[in-house]
C-alpha cells in the first residue's frame, strides 16, 4: 500500500475517531441526563441534538464540555501508548493512530481558543455558561500550545522512528 493511501486512510480514521469520541461523549451525557433528542448528520459531520429546555445551565455547560474533555483524555492515552503503537508491524495501523493522535491533540483546542468566534460558538456557547468565554479561550489556547509542544517533542519523533526503515 502506498504512503499516500495510508495517509488518506489515516486522515479518514482520524475524522471518524474524533466524531465517535467527541460526539459520543455528548451522546452519553445526554442519555444519562435524559435529554437526548436525535443525531443530526451534517455534511462530513454529526451533532448530538438535545432537549436543552430540560437542562439547567450547569447541565448544558457540562454537556458542551464533555466532548473536549473526552478528546483530551484520549489524546494523552494515545501519547502514552505511542511507543507500543510504534512497535506494531502494520504501517496502516500506525498511520491511523498517528492521525488520530493529531486530531485528538489539536482539533478542540484550536476550535475553542480561536475558531469558535468565527463559526457561531458551538460548544463554547454552553461552556460559557460555566466559565467566562475569555477565560475558556485562554485556557484552551494554553492547552493548544502544550499539545503542540507534546506533538513536536514526543509524538512526532516516536512516529518518525516507528516508520523509519532502520527500526530494529
Amino acid at each position: 500500500m502506498s504512503k499516500r493511501t495510508r495517509q488518506y486512510i489515516g486522515l479518514m480514521s482520524a475524522i471518524l475517531a474524533y466524531y465517535i469520541i467527541h460526539e459520543g461523549a455528548h451522546l452519553i451525557y445526554a442519555l444519562i441526563t435524559g435529554t437526548f433528542k436525535q443525531i443530526n448528520i451534517m455534511g462530513l459531520g454529526m451533532q448530538i441534538d438535545i432537549h436543552a429546555e430540560r437542562m439547567t445551565d450547569i447541565q448544558l455547560g457540562v454537556f458542551c464540555l464533555v466532548g473536549s474533555v473526552a478528546t483530551f483524555v484520549t489524546a494523552y492515552v494515545l501519547v502514552l501508548c505511542a511507543n507500543k503503537i510504534g512497535e506494531n508491524s502494520s504501517k496502516i495501523f500506525k498511520a491511523c493512530m498517528y492521525y488520530i493522535t493529531i486530531a485528538m491533540l489539536l482539533i478542540d483546542p484550536i476550535y475553542l481558543s480561536v475558531l469558535c468566534g468565527f463559526f457561531g460558538g458551538g460548544d463554547m456557547n454552553g461552556i460559557s455558561l460555566l466559565f467566562p468565554e475569555i477565560a475558556v479561550r485562554i485556557v484552551y489556547g494554553i492547552i493548544l500550545a502544550i499539545n503542540i509542544a507534546v506533538f513536536v517533542k514526543i509524538v512526532l519523533p516516536k512516529y518518525q522512528l516507528a516508520f523509519s526503515e532502520q527500526r530494529v
